[in-house]
């Protein structure tokens, strides 16, 4: 493999800003974040996302660089806008960095945007929402096109009835019973903007806003929700749930494969594509 070409800035070269609007299938990867340090080569079968982009853009900028992205996703996990920062002194367009990054990276993962933005822009303290779709195929039978971003339930869900008990997660509240043991969160407080749960044919979608997630929580949120649909437990036991502050009396942790993460939303200073604008 070649490796990322290297250049001492000139003296007194700017620094500029740049957010990558990235799309990537999570399957083969260990998540998002990087396990080794940064330019350290990483361990056979523990290649992350983040590892995997910083290289293919230091490739492109001439000078190792580094990135923070709007939320990490876990192995397994994809994402329809991910959104990166990353500076660098590299005099380039915003369509050299688009499409030689892309360039660089693996058919899994593509560039779709790159904006100069501002050097006070974060990726994540500057997002105030972020949006995820979690995919359900709803019949006997599993699937065999598509199944990398598909979950599977054989029992017959009520669609409707888990939209109604999802209703009582909106709002400020602690969602310590939807979050994992391992979450790094100082505390569980979220604010969950909105929910939807909808069918169309065998496909039962679930959607997601809030300012920010715990670690696993939508996964957890989606399988409490299952239980719901299944008619295993009642609308009511959703609203319980959220009271009891417990993750040991809620449902399993929904498999990976049917999340996707849509993107985070910033506010309309930043000039950012639609899609992940407010």
């Amino acid at each position: 493999m070649n490796t990322p070409a290297e250049s001492s800035p000139p003296d007194n070269a700017p620094t500029h800003r740049f957010a990558l609007g990235v799309e990537y299938d999570g399957n083969g990867f260990c998540g998002w974040q990087r396990l080794s340090k940064h330019g350290e080569p990483e361990r056979e079968g523990e290649e992350t996302l983040q590892a995997a982009l910083e290289f293919a853009i230091s490739f492109v900028a001439g000078h190792p660089v580094e990135t923070i992205c709007a939320g990490r996703t876990d192995a397994g996990v994809h994402a329809e806008c991910q959104v990166v920062h990353f500076d660098s002194h590299a005099v380039r367009d915003p369509r050299s960095w688009m499409l030689g990054v892309t360039s660089r990276l693996p058919p899994s993962i593509a560039v779709r945007w790159c904006r100069p933005v501002p050097n006070d822009f974060h990726a994540r303290f500057s997002a105030r929402a972020r949006r995820y779709r979690y995919r359900i195929l709803n019949r006997p039978v599993r699937a065999a096109l598509g199944r990398q971003y598909l979950s599977w339930e054989r029992r017959p869900l009520d669609a409707d009835a888990m939209h109604r008990a999802a209703q009582a997660l909106l709002g400020e509240n602690d969602f310590s019973s939807f979050r994992t043991v391992h979450c790094q969160s100082p505390h569980a407080w979220r604010e969950l903007q909105d929910i939807r749960v909808t069918r169309t044919g065998d496909i039962v979608e679930v959607e997601v806003q809030a300012n920010a997630f715990l670690h696993h929580m939508v996964r957890n949120i989606v399988g409490s929700l299952l239980m719901v649909g299944s008619g295993e437990k009642p609308e009511r036991w959703i609203a319980d749930l959220l009271e009891t502050r417990d993750r040991t009396v809620a449902g399993p942790t929904a498999p990976p494969t049917g999340l996707v993460f849509l993107g985070p939303r910033y506010p309309t200073q930043w000039n950012l594509p639609a899609e992940v604008t407010l």
